[in-house]
């Protein structure tokens, strides 16, 4: 799996998730290294370095700072699933490690 110059977008988050499909993400691979930025709807600047492995499997931690201007940090277990078209879908599992430190689930999809 090859995340490099790949786009994605929220399609599903639970309630405590600041991620909407506004927030557009742009990956990028080097070896196991993932990095990406991010930002839109409630989401002002964001970024995120993770590690990858032979099955596509991402964990990562994330950080951003929102429309009101807090920092939020957390962390994530990606799992893909290449859909009929080719695309990736990353079904996630997250926590944050700021704030309430509550868990959630979310869905992106490739663009």
């Amino acid at each position: 799996m090859n995340y490099h110059n790949k786009q994605f977008r929220s399609v599903n988050n639970t309630d405590n998730g600041e991620v909407s499909s506004e927030t557009l993400f742009h990956y990028q691979q080097n070896g196991d290294v993932i990095t990406a930025s991010y930002k839109g709807g409630q989401i002002k600047q964001g970024n995120l370095i993770g590690k990858v492995n032979a099955q596509g499997q991402i964990e990562m931690r994330y950080q951003h700072l929102n429309q009101q201007m807090e920092f939020m940090t957390g962390r994530c277990v990606s799992t893909p699933e290449v859909l009929p078209n080719g695309k990736t879908r990353l079904h996630e599992k997250w926590q944050w490690t700021s704030g309430d430190c509550s868990e959630g689930e979310s869905i992106i999809e490739e663009v």
